[in-house]
């Protein structure tokens, strides 16, 4: 039997009650943290231009576009949400899965939620963390041993059709056999490459939402009962041996399906950049704060990194030290050290198509070398960081960072979430109106709660 038809079970028979507590909260962070990311980036490019084009196609007034408060059809209002989320690569991540599962998840659920009316917090939570479950699942399963980049895959958009189609499925309510053809229907669409962070093109930011659309249109398509492949992940011509040889892990896959739940494993961000250089950023963080080096005082600083993170996050240096737009700044580890040296911070203002020029950030970027240490390497867990700062004195510093602050060993509390979430709404361009912010805080804390999860688009679409 097909894996798909274990996770059609999963998604069809699990109830809240399954959920242990703590799947329950990191959900609500991820909730959180989603509207958070979203508001911010709601007017930021790219995401202007698709809402336009997603207002100018009309149709049904269906679901909500967050801050805007246009009513569109819900593929089309889950596929700007999901845009206006990931526009900072602000958005929550598994680190070993390769996946941002929160964009493909939250958006997906919320726009089936509007579509269907009455869907009760404990139901939207439990959508989520079977979504979030799924998208992680299939990526922890996919070329096990190997690291993933040089594959050229985006995984969060390759395997985000058949999860939104899931999850758009579970709200929906499409029984077991509409649920395996909606999967098999978001199977037919599946992509999502990684040339566009190579040419720093604003299809990286566009990706989860295209994916979303694609899934509820397949959700919407199997209630209609149209067909899709059945043997979708593992059959003969299946998304492993298709699109990966055949390399996947089945124990990755399955295990222990229905009662370990990978929200729990996923992280909050704390910097608005690609989470291979958040360990980076708190390696350089912790030398400047201990030892009190100000940026003029820097000679040279050496950023040392496995093989994986150099070829996404390191090369070509010309480029990551003197980013062509703000893409490229997400996607480096010479703007994100030197950020964090010259301003002692990583924050939304400093990857931005302004920040780019920044003077005081260029002059350390350009004291920056990248070098492939093998002892780095890792296929299993984000590749750990090591930085070290010389100073003009000829004093040298030097810091590994393993892990990230947000992961599931440094987790970010709820508190700490709604402080991002506070931080994220101020920088918004379309700003949130204090009263609803406060409420939708309130409704996320006491999710399990809520009768009708509307209410969180009630808020969050205020216009």
């Amino acid at each position: 039997m097909d894996a798909a038809y274990l996770f059609v079970k999963n998604f069809t028979d699990v109830k809240f009650e399954d959920l242990p507590v703590d799947v329950v909260e990191a959900t609500k962070k991820q909730v959180l943290d989603f509207f958070g990311v979203a508001l911010a980036g709601s007017s930021k490019v790219g995401v202007t231009e698709i809402k336009e084009l997603v207002v100018e196609w009309g149709g049904a007034p269906q679901s909500s576009i967050i801050s805007w408060g246009h009513q569109v059809p819900a593929m089309n209002a889950a596929q700007v949400n999901a845009t206006m989320a990931h526009a900072l690569d602000y958005d929550d991540v598994h680190e070993i899965a390769v996946m941002h599962p929160g964009v493909v998840a939250l958006p997906t659920a919320l726009a089936a939620a509007e579509l269907k009316g009455g869907l009760s917090g404990k139901e939207f939570i439990t959508a989520i963390a079977l979504g979030t479950d799924f998208i992680c699942r299939l990526g922890l399963a996919t070329r096990p041993g190997q690291n993933i980049h040089v594959f050229g895959w985006h995984l969060t958009s390759l395997y985000g059709y058949m999860t939104a189609a899931a999850v758009a499925g579970r709200v929906l309510g499409l029984d077991e056999e509409a649920m395996i053809n909606a999967i098999g229907i978001g199977y037919h669409q599946s992509a999502g490459n990684g040339q566009c962070v190579k040419d720093g093109a604003l299809t990286k930011r566009m990706g989860p939402g295209m994916a979303v659309k694609g899934g509820i249109t397949a959700a919407l398509m199997a209630q209609k009962g149209i067909t899709g492949a059945k043997n979708c992940l593992e059959g003969i011509h299946g998304i492993y041996n298709v699109y990966h040889q055949g390399s996947y892990s089945q124990h990755a896959l399955i295990g222990e399906l229905g009662t370990r739940f990978e929200g729990v494993n996923v992280s909050i961000k704390p910097y608005p950049c690609c989470r291979g250089v958040h360990p980076f950023i708190d390696a350089a963080l912790t030398l400047v704060n201990e030892h009190e080096i100000a940026a003029r005082d820097v000679e040279s600083i050496l950023i040392s990194c496995g093989e994986g993170t150099y070829g996404l996050l390191g090369a070509p240096l010309e480029v990551k030290a003197r980013p062509r737009n703000f893409v490229d700044s997400q996607f480096s580890l010479p703007w994100g050290v030197a950020t964090a040296v010259a301003r002692k911070r990583a924050a939304i203002d400093d990857f931005t198509e302004v920040a780019i020029h920044s003077q005081d950030i260029l002059d350390v970027a350009g004291k920056i070398d990248v070098e492939i240490d093998p002892g780095l390497n890792r296929a299993d867990v984000i590749e750990p960081a090591r930085v070290r700062i010389t100073t003009k004195d000829g004093k040298s510093y030097v810091e590994q960072v393993d892990l990230p602050t947000g992961t599931p060993t440094r987790p970010l509390s709820f508190a700490d979430c709604e402080r991002k979430f506070r931080d994220c709404i101020g920088h918004a361009e379309r700003r949130i109106p204090q009263a609803n912010a406060d409420k939708l805080v309130s409704l996320v804390a006491r999710l399990e709660e809520v009768d009708d999860v509307r209410e969180l688009m009630d808020v969050a679409a205020w216009d």
